[in-house]
Formats: C-alpha cells, structure tokens, sequence
C-alpha cells in the first residue's frame, strides 16, 4: 500500500506540477499582484479542480466515448480561455494603481481556468485510471486516491503562486516587468498548443 501511495503522489507531483497554463497563470498572478491578492484565484482554481477531479473519478471519460466531440468541445474553449487570461496577464499593468484591481485575476477566472483546461482532465484521467489505490470497497478507494491528489495538487499549485511572488521585484520593473509578463503569457499559450498536439 505504501508503494502505491508514493506512485500516487509521485504521478501528481509530476503530472500536475508541471509547467502549464495553470502553474503558469498561478506564478504570473503570484509575480504580478502578490499571494493575498493571487488567493481568490488560487482558491476558484482548487474548487474548480475538484470538480474536475470528481468528474475524471466518476465517469467523464464515459461521457467523452459517447460524445466525442464534447471533449473537443472543451478542449477548445478551455485553449481560448487560457488564451485570454494570457493576454490579461500579459497587459496588465506595471504600476501598482487602482487600474491594477481591474487586472486582478478573480476567483471565478480560477474556476473557468481549471474547468477548462484540458491538461487538467488528462492528467487526473491518468491518475486515476493507472494509480488507483488498492481499497475496498472500491468507491471508497477512488475517494481517497482523490484527496490525496487534492491535497498534493492544493500544495503544488500553492508553491506556483508563492514561487511567483519571488519574482516581484522582476515584475515592477517597467522594462523586465513587461518582459516577464509577456514570457509568462506566451508560454501559456504555448502549453495550450502544446496540450492539442500531444
């Protein structure tokens, strides 16, 4: 039980850990606006994880056999939504202002970014579908290899909003500020892409 614990774990490290358009909008909105005003976005994508979460666990993958073009469906307006918190990240300004509130990322936007992103659903699919803890009865084991990866996800996509705000300094500057936030855009919209290629 123990090494199928450590698989669990290991597999969301990696496959939710990993850069995409979340962590990426995650340490953009940690770098550009700071931890306490990045939380209500941080918490609107957690909510929206454990609904994706819930539905990779119980039968979307049903429901994507049946409907082929519904996972195509959202795959696509998940890709323009991430495309959109890229730009919004990408223009928001550099100057701490009241016109800077009007940019903050909100908890809604957190939300709509983990519901749709399809590298969420496909990374929990194959939690889910190759790390499945051993217990009986099975319902029940589908509800704790799912906390476990919530938690593990919570944490890591935490450190993305944290490890963002080590950047501050980077991102007031007018010059690299607006670099970065371009960087950060660009290469979400590149995860984006890069999600419809595989």
């Amino acid at each position: 039980m123990i090494e199928a614990i450590l698989a669990l774990v290991l597999s969301t490290i990696v496959l939710i850990g990993s850069p995409g358009p979340t962590p990426l909008a995650l340490a953009a909105a940690g770098a550009t606006f700071g931890i306490k005003k990045g939380l209500p976005f941080y918490f609107g994508n957690l909510i929206g994880l454990i609904l994706v979460l819930a539905f990779a666990s119980f039968g979307i993958v049903t429901l994507f056999d049946k409907f082929p073009s519904l996972e195509s469906t959202l795959q696509l307006l998940g890709g323009i939504y991430i495309c959109y918190l890229a730009l919004k990240i990408a223009t928001s300004p550099i100057i701490a202002n009241q016109q800077l509130h009007n940019h903050v990322p909100k908890f809604r936007d957190g939300l709509i970014l983990s519901m749709l992103n399809p590298k969420a659903y496909a990374a929990f699919l194959a939690i889910v579908s190759q790390f499945l803890l051993p217990i009986t009865p099975a319902f029940l084991g589908i509800i704790v290899t799912a906390l476990i990866c919530l938690i593990f996800t919570a944490m890591i996509d935490f450190g993305w909003l944290w490890l963002g705000t080590l950047i501050t300094p980077v991102m007031n500057n007018p010059i690299q500020g607006r670099i970065l936030r371009i960087l950060f855009s660009v290469l979400m919209v590149f995860a984006v892409l890069w999600v419809f290629t595989v």
